[in-house]
């Protein structure tokens, strides 16, 4: 155990933030919905949302193949990650007691750190 001093701030055992992973993603939707449904970054009014569509990948007319869902959520899992937002998702959807309805998305309006949203939001 490293010496401590009063003049440093205790070490933290957090550590840095876990990485928020397209799989992960994909495990958190389908422990809490049974289903793979579509995720989509979406911008309003000066704000960015995270939005559960209602689309599900097992759905017989859902749009893309397995392989292009994963590349999306893939995309979207990375967007998050950069935008510093992935411990709040994670939060967020082992938590929220809502689901997803016909024509009626969830949405997270995303707490973006300070100076992270000028990368994002122009």
């Amino acid at each position: 155990m490293p010496p401590t001093s009063p003049w440093l701030p205790p070490e933290s055992d957090a550590g840095p933030p876990q990485v928020l992973t397209a799989d992960e993603l994909i495990s958190l939707l389908r422990q809490r919905w049974q289903a793979s449904y579509d995720l989509q970054l979406v911008r309003r009014q000066g704000r960015l949302y995270l939005h559960v569509m209602w689309g599900y990948l097992e759905q017989q007319s859902f749009p893309f193949s397995a392989d292009e869902y994963a590349a999306r959520v893939e995309q979207v899992a990375a967007n998050l990650n950069g935008l510093g937002v992935g411990e709040q998702v994670r939060q967020w959807l082992s938590s929220t007691r809502d689901r997803p309805r016909l024509g009626k998305a969830l949405s997270l309006p995303l707490q973006l750190p300070e100076g992270r949203s000028s990368e994002f939001l122009l």
